[in-house]
C-alpha cells in the first residue's frame, strides 16, 4: 500500500485566481480530494473569479462540489497597469492573514499571473513549500518574468514538457524537485467524451450550426504593448466580420488593457452581431467540446497553443503573447498585421482542416504523478532551497578560515601512460589537475615535471593556494602518521628488487618491483607481444596510428591470451613479494592499493601472501583504494602531514 513519508496528512492549499488556472488546477484538486487518508485540501478563491463582468467563475468550483474556505476579492479595477500592481499589493495586503489561518504544509500555484506572483511571494515569506505547476515555459510578455519569479521563489516544479524541464535545469532549479508530469488539463480534455456535444454547440452557437463550421475567438491584452494589442484585436474583429462564419468570442481576461479590448467589441457592434455570441465564460467541460468540434480557433490564448492541440483543431496564433511555446502542427502564427487581409488569408488557409491530434503537453496521466509527487514531500527536509549553480571560478578571500583552509599540496604521479600534477588542498580537495602523456625519455620527463609544477604552481596564486611543498612517492602510516625518513625519501616502494636478474628498472637496478609491475612495465610487455603479433586475439581490434598499452594487455588476458595472462600473473607475484617483504618488515595491519591496476593485482598479491609469508602476518587486510585519485592524495598528504605538524 502507497505511503506518505510524513507522520500526518499533508495539508494542500490550493489557490486559484481565474477560469484559466481552475482549468488547470481542479484536476489535480478532485485527486486530492479522492484521497482523504493522505491529504487535507484547502480552497482559497481570488482574482477575477470573483468579479461579475468576467462571469463570477467562482460558481463552477462550487458546482464541482469542492469547499471554498476562503474568497479574496484582490482585484482593483483599472485594467491598466497601475491596477495590476495595486492588485498585487491587495493580494500582499490580505494573504498573510489567510495563511496564518489555514497553516498548510503545501501550497500549490499555478502559471504566471500577476496574482500567482502575489500568492507564491506571500507563501515563500511565510515559510510555505510551495509547489509551482508549468514553470519553465517560454511565452511572450510579462507572463514570462513573472513566471520564473515564481519559479525562483517555488520549492518543487511540475512541468509539462521536456524543454519546460531543461529550462528549469538551465535556471539552476535542483532536478530531484522538479517532475515532467505534463498538463493536468490534458488528463480531463484525453478522457473527454461527451456523445451530446452539439447540444453543447446548439446552446452556445445557435440551432442551425454544424460542427467544423464555426470559429471559436479568445484574444487578451499584451500587457507589454497594449497599443499595438489593440489594433491587432481590431483587424481581427474585421478579419472574422468579412470571413461571415458563426463565432463564438469569450471576453478578455483582467489584464491591462482588457477594457479598451471591450470598448473595441462595442464598437463594432459584436455583442448584436447575427454571425457572432459574445460570452464572459464558458464552463471548462464545455469548452473542450465547443474547440474539439470547431472549423478554427484564433486568438492569443495560451488553450490555443496547448490544449486545442490534443483534438486536431486548426489554431491561428495571434501576435507575441505565445511566441516561443511549443506547438503542434495544427498552429498557424501571425506575429504581426498591417491590415485584416492576412488574418483572413489564414482563416481561408485553415478554417475547417483537421489536423493530426498532438500530445506535446501531456499524456493524460499528470495527475497520477503530481499525487504520488506530493505525497514523497518530506516536510522534515530543510524548508530553504538551494540552486544548482553551475561551477564557477570562487572569490578570493582574505580571511584567516580561508587562508587555512586553501594550505595546499603540489602532487605529483609519475604514471605509465600520463605524468599528473595535481594542487591539492587541507582538506583533501584536488583544486586543480594536469595531465600530460608521458615523455619516453629520462631528460623529456623530467622537463615536463619540472614545466607542470611551475604552471600549477602559478595557478595556485590565482585560486588563493599556499603551497607548502611538492609530494611524490608512495607511503607509510605508522600510528596515524606518515614515516618520512631522514632524508624524505622513506618508501620507495616500487624499487623494492624482488629478483637479482629481473628486468631493467627506470631508476637503473634491476628487479625491482616497478620493473614488472608499473603501467610503463606492462606497457612494454604489450608492446613485445604486438610487434611478434602475439597481442591481439579475436574481439581485439586496433587502429593503425593507435599506441599500444597496458589496457590492451590486459584485454588481452580476458579474451584468453595465455602470453598476456602469464605476464600479468608475474607481474602480480612480484607486487605481491614486495608486499610480503613490506610485511615482514613493518608488519601492518592493512594494505591498501591503489592505482588503475590494483584491481587487477589483488587477487595475486593475497596468494602470494598465503604462499610465502610468515603465519604471524598471514591475516593482513588486503584491499583496494576507492578513492577518485589515490596516488595524487597520497602524495599531497606527505607535504600536508609533515608541514602541518606542531611537534617535529
Amino acid at each position: 500500500m502507497e505511503k506518505n513519508v510524513n507522520n500526518h496528512k499533508l495539508r494542500v492549499c490550493v489557490a486559484t485566481c481565474n477560469r484559466a488556472d481552475y482549468s488547470k488546477l481542479a484536476p489535480i484538486m478532485f485527486g486530492i480530494k479522492a484521497e482523504p487518508q493522505f491529504f487535507e485540501l484547502d480552497v482559497v478563491v481570488l482574482g477575477s473569479h470573483l468579479i461579475d463582468d468576467y462571469g463570477n467563475t467562482y460558481r463552477m468550483i462550487e458546482q464541482d462540489d469542492f469547499d471554498i474556505h476562503t474568497r479574496l476579492h484582490t482585484i482593483v479595477r483599472g485594467e491598466d497597469e497601475a491596477a495590476m500592481v495595486e492588485s498585487v499589493g491587495l493580494a500582499l495586503v490580505k494573504l498573510p492573514d489567510v495563511l496564518n489561518r489555514l497553516k498548510p504544509d503545501i501550497m500549490i500555484v499555478h502559471g504566471d499571473r500577476f496574482d500567482a506572483l502575489a500568492l507564491a511571494t506571500s507563501a515563500a515569506l511565510m515559510n510555505i513549500r510551495i509547489l509551482h505547476i508549468e514553470g519553465g515555459e517560454v511565452s511572450g510578455t510579462i507572463d514570462d518574468s513573472i513566471r520564473h519569479a515564481i519559479t525562483k521563489l517555488a520549492h518543487y516544479h511540475v512541468c509539462c514538457t521536456r524543454s519546460a524541464e531543461q529550462h528549469l535545469i538551465a535556471m539552476c532549479e535542483d532536478h530531484d524537485r522538479i517532475l515532467l508530469a505534463g498538463c493536468p488539463s490534458y488528463d480531463k480534455l484525453l478522457s473527454a467524451k461527451n456523445k451530446d456535444y452539439m447540444s453543447i454547440i446548439r446552446m452556445w452557437l445557435g440551432e442551425d450550426v454544424k460542427t467544423r463550421d464555426y470559429i471559436v475567438a479568445l484574444q487578451h491584452p499584451v500587457t507589454t504593448d497594449i497599443k499595438h494589442s489593440l489594433k491587432m484585436f481590431e483587424l481581427t474583429l474585421d478579419a472574422l466580420i468579412s470571413f461571415n462564419k458563426r463565432t463564438l468570442i469569450l471576453f478578455p481576461n483582467v489584464d491591462a488593457g482588457s477594457k479598451e479590448m471591450v470598448r473595441v467589441m462595442r464598437k463594432k457592434g459584436i455583442e448584436h452581431h447575427p454571425n457572432f455570441r459574445a460570452v464572459k465564460h464558458v464552463p471548462f467541460d464545455q469548452f473542450i467540446q465547443l474547440v474539439a468540434h470547431a472549423g478554427c480557433m484564433i486568438g492569443n490564448s495560451s488553450c490555443g497553443v496547448r490544449e486545442v492541440g490534443a483534438f486536431g483543431t486548426p489554431v491561428i496564433n495571434l501576435g507575441t503573447r505565445q511566441t516561443g511555446r511549443e506547438t503542434g502542427e495544427n498552429v498557424l502564427h501571425v506575429r504581426d498585421a498591417d491590415t485584416q487581409d492576412k488574418i483572413l488569408h489564414a482563416l481561408q488557409l485553415q478554417f475547417g482542416k483537421q489536423y493530426p491530434c498532438s500530445k506535446i503537453y501531456g499524456d493524460g496521466n499528470a495527475v497520477p504523478r503530481i499525487l504520488k509527487f506530493l505525497k514523497s514531500i518530506n516536510l522534515k527536509e530543510p524548508l530553504q532551497k538551494k540552486f544548482c549553480f553551475p561551477p564557477v571560478k570562487d572569490n578570493i578571500s582574505q580571511d584567516i578560515d580561508h587562508i587555512l583552509e586553501t594550505q595546499s599540496a603540489l602532487a605529483v604521479d609519475l604514471g605509465g601512460t600520463n605524468l599528473r600534477v595535481a594542487i591539492v588542498s587541507m582538506k583533501g580537495e584536488i583544486v586543480k589537475k594536469y595531465t600530460q602523456l608521458n615523455p619516453k625519455t629520462y631528460e623529456d620527463r623530467l622537463e615536463l615535471i619540472l614545466k607542470m609544477c611551475v604552471e600549477a604552481a602559478s595557478e595556485a596564486v590565482n585560486v588563493n593556494c599556499r603551497i607548502l611543498g611538492v609530494g611524490i612517492g608512495g607511503g607509510i602510516i605508522h600510528q596515524h602518521e606518515l614515516i618520512h625518513g631522514s632524508s624524505f625519501c622513506a618508501a620507495e616502494l616500487g624499487h623494492i628488487v624482488v629478483s637479482l636478474d629481473g628486468p631493467e628498472c627506470l631508476c637503473g637496478s634491476q628487479g625491482c618491483i616497478e620493473a614488472y609491475a608499473s603501467g610503463i612495465a606492462l606497457q612494454r610487455e604489450a608492446k613485445k607481444l604486438h610487434d611478434e603479433d602475439l597481442l591481439l586475439v579475436e574481439g581485439m581490434s586496433m587502429k593503425k596510428e593507435e599506441v599500444v598499452s597496458a589496457a590492451h594487455l590486459i584485454q588481452a588476458a580476458k579474451l584468453g591470451n595465455s602470453k598476456a595472462d602469464s605476464i600479468l600473473r608475474t607481474a602480480g607475484t612480484a607486487l605481491g613479494l614486495g608486499v610480503v617483504n613490506i610485511l615482514h618488515t613493518m608488519n601492518p595491519s592493512l594494505v591498501i592499493l591503489s592505482g588503475v591496476l590494483a584491481s587487477h593485482y589483488v587477487n595475486a598479491v593475497k596468494d602470494v601472501i598465503n604462499q610465502q609469508a610468515l603465519s604471524s602476518v598471514k591475516t593482513v587486510d588486503v584491499v583496494v583504494s576507492n578513492l577518485a585519485d589515490p596516488a595524487l592524495l597520497g602524495a599531497a598528504s606527505l607535504v600536508l602531514d609533515y608541514t602541518t605538524r606542531r611537534i617535529y
